[in-house]
């Protein structure tokens, strides 16, 4: 099936620049590794098009060129080739925004710096909105590939919140934890609306995303939480 989850959830997955083996196990030469990233090729060109072409296997192998059969020598379903499209761009998420994170924010440059890394996660999706909002949609519908990738993208994220509040992560049941898993989930669904191409489209012009304002509300929101969680651990 096109759309099947792939039964490789748990499992350790090589990046995309590391695969040695298709499918079949046969090592991949120079003619294997040029056919895999043209399927991975086509898939973002129909994914970045966004000009309502559904990105599915048979349609990624007709842009390529290829049958279906040797497609399948590669990706065993649409679940693991959206994988191999996101290695490149989760790369980007160190220099993104996760190198903002680690740097200790002190309480005196605490605003600039939770503007800082609001900005850089938004420019982030903003360049790859089109395959990061096909993850999430996937995931909604409880494809387990890619809920795995969105939670794996979130939590180095929430634990570093937790960091800046002065707690451990370790301490899943904390009230930092909680804190910032709720900041990190009401974040990420205001930069996927706000990166939403089609959202004011769909509500028929009676609402319409500005992008300063849900970033400054939620800098706001960041600074005031990690205020307060600073403050109770010294209470």
């Amino acid at each position: 099936m096109e759309a099947g989850q792939s039964t490789n959830v748990g499992k350790k997955r090589p990046a995309a620049s590391d695969v040695s083996h298709n499918l079949n196990g046969q090592r991949l030469g120079r003619k294997g590794r040029d056919t895999r990233d043209r399927i991975i090729a086509a898939a973002r060109e129909i994914v970045d098009a966004d000009d309502g072409t559904v990105l599915t296997l048979s349609e990624v192998a007709r842009r390529a060129n290829l049958r279906m059969a040797s497609l399948y020598v590669y990706f065993a379903d649409l679940s693991e080739l959206l994988q191999a499209m996101l290695d490149p761009v989760m790369a980007e998420a160190e220099t993104s925004y996760l190198c903002l994170l680690r740097t200790p924010w002190g309480q005196d440059s605490l605003a600039d710096d939770v503007q800082q890394f609001v900005h850089g996660f938004y420019a982030f999706w903003q360049r790859n909105s089109g395959i990061l909002h096909l993850r999430n949609t996937m995931a909604d519908r409880k494809d387990r590939l890619m809920t795995s990738q969105r939670i794996n993208a979130a939590r180095p994220v929430i634990d570093m919140l937790v960091v800046q509040m002065g707690y451990d992560p370790a301490q899943r049941g904390s009230s930092a934890v909680g804190m910032a898993t709720v900041l990190y989930m009401g974040f990420e669904r205001a930069v996927n609306i706000a990166t939403d191409r089609h959202f004011g489209d769909a509500m028929e012009g009676q609402f319409a995303p500005d992008v300063k304002h849900y970033l400054d509300a939620v800098s706001r929101l960041f600074e005031v939480a990690i205020t307060d969680m600073r403050l109770a651990t010294t209470a």
